[in-house]
């Protein structure tokens, strides 16, 4: 179909179904206000922005931020930091949504599989105030429930939010508590689009719940897996900013100040909204190679992907 008979053929389909296109116009304005129109604000990373010259007025400097981006120690240890802990994410949780929902998935008891369902979502309604709360005071060591335990067990009591050694270790565990059982949900409806035949063709061919469990479950949501992780990818340097920020203290940014906390700092606290907007643009550039390589590996090897 030749370019002219596409628009005619969209024109067509718009007249047909105009209320439903209706839809969209509010959504479409939306992406353009709040996603497409700041994306201008990009050239502040080339310039030496100043609030009360403008865009416009503020002299342009070209690559100067970049190249201050790349030789200051400091962000050489906030990328490292990032690294570390979007990795550790990734390997310790993101398998757990899986697991979690495969065992949800074999329960029988219905009103019992409901209430478990209820009380591993409900975390992801609290703020990470809240969540940051909770966790100081349980992990205190004057009064908290787990330093008691470890006092009543002739152990030394542990600074958990002091201790460069352990606070990785309490950012991927608190982010665990509170988003691994959300992210069940996605895979529990993927179970839903599974053809119940396959497992009762199975049990009739002798496969019991393991290897059902391996040649139909988890191919069946093989799919929402691979795009589950493309879009992890993408997002793997922004390592949590807003959980860090509430839970981390001067005493541990040698350990846990990451991209996100880094901008905010640097970009608040020092007015340097330059040099914080081309760390942002970095950070960007990154997680779109990452999702185009991703989708691109997967199609290659598994023969799925996003598009």
């Amino acid at each position: 179909m030749d370019r002219q008979g596409h628009w005619k053929t969209l024109w067509s389909d718009i007249r047909k179904d105009y209320s439903l296109y209706l839809l969209i116009v509010p959504g479409m304005l939306i992406i353009l206000l709040f996603k497409y129109t700041p994306m201008y604000g990009i050239v502040i990373a080339f310039k030496d922005f100043n609030i009360f010259d403008g865009y416009n007025a503020s002299p342009w400097v070209g690559m100067k931020h970049f190249e201050k981006l790349f030789t200051t120690p400091d962000f050489l240890l906030v990328f490292r930091n990032t690294l570390i802990i979007s990795v550790y994410k990734l390997v310790f949780l993101f398998p757990l949504p899986i697991v979690i929902a495969l065992m949800l998935y074999e329960l029988k008891q219905l009103i019992f599989k409901r209430v478990v369902q209820t009380i591993i979502y409900l975390p992801h309604f609290l703020s990470w105030v809240i969540v940051s709360g909770l966790f100081i005071d349980l992990l205190s060591t004057n009064g908290g429930l787990v330093n008691k335990l470890l006092v009543s067990l002739g152990m030394e009591p542990i600074t958990f939010f002091l201790d460069n050694s352990v606070f990785r270790g309490l950012l991927v565990s608190s982010a665990g508590w509170k988003e691994v059982g959300w992210g069940t949900i996605v895979y529990l409806a993927a179970f839903a689009t599974i053809d119940p035949q396959l497992y009762d063709a199975a049990k009739i061919d002798g496969a019991g719940r393991w290897k059902q469990l391996l040649h139909i479950t988890l191919p069946g949501i093989s799919s929402t897996i691979i795009l589950m992780l493309i879009l992890r990818l993408g997002s793997i340097l922004e390592a949590g900013t807003e959980q860090i920020l509430v839970m981390y203290n001067p005493t541990v940014y040698k350990v846990s100040d990451v991209i996100g906390t880094y901008v905010y700092r640097m970009g608040l606290g020092n007015q340097d909204y330059s040099f914080t907007t081309a760390v942002g643009l970095f950070e960007s550039v990154i997680a779109f190679i990452l999702v185009i390589s991703g989708n691109a590996l997967s199609r290659k090897y598994l023969q799925r992907g996003i598009w």
